[in-house]
């Protein structure tokens, strides 16, 4: 922690549409970044239902998540599982590459995919808080977020 998240940029989807947005922009006054699951699997379902129940739509920094899908289908999962939150489409990887999350799956030829990972990051995009999971399925545990957004 107290390192510089790197100033990405994707295609930020809200939902309806989608453009091309920094990292710096999206995060101008902080934010939660969530490497999560690909979209419309029952995994992301559960962690974006999740934090949704846990009351993060109202935390005072945006909750931004990072998956490989396209904006398309991220958009499309945004409005099926009616979420609060944006997320950006990492469809090539740079993105989780650029956190290095990215790894190669083991069993699945040719795929990359981001561990899962949660960061906060403060407006000049330092990194406040991080958790990185061991394993594929479990989300990001609520309580340490929350009490580091509260400290930010």
């Amino acid at each position: 922690m107290g390192e510089r998240a790197p100033d990405v940029e994707a295609l930020l989807c809200d939902g309806e549409t989608f453009c091309s947005r920094s990292l710096a922009d999206a995060a101008e006054d902080g934010a939660v970044v969530v490497f999560s699951a690909s979209a419309f699997s029952a995994i992301a379902e559960n962690w974006w239902k999740r934090y949704d129940r846990a009351g993060w739509a109202d935390l005072p920094v945006p909750v931004l998540g990072v998956s490989r899908d396209s904006p398309y289908g991220l958009n499309a999962f945004i409005r099926q599982v009616d979420s609060p939150f944006r997320m950006f489409a990492d469809v090539d990887g740079g993105v989780s590459e650029a956190f290095g999350l990215l790894v190669e799956r083991e069993g699945m030829a040719n795929t990359s995919t981001p561990m899962r990972a949660t960061f906060l990051l403060d407006g000049g995009l330092t990194v406040r808080y991080r958790w990185v999971a061991e394993d594929w399925i479990s989300p990001a545990p609520t309580d340490p977020v929350e009490e580091a957004v509260e400290a930010l």
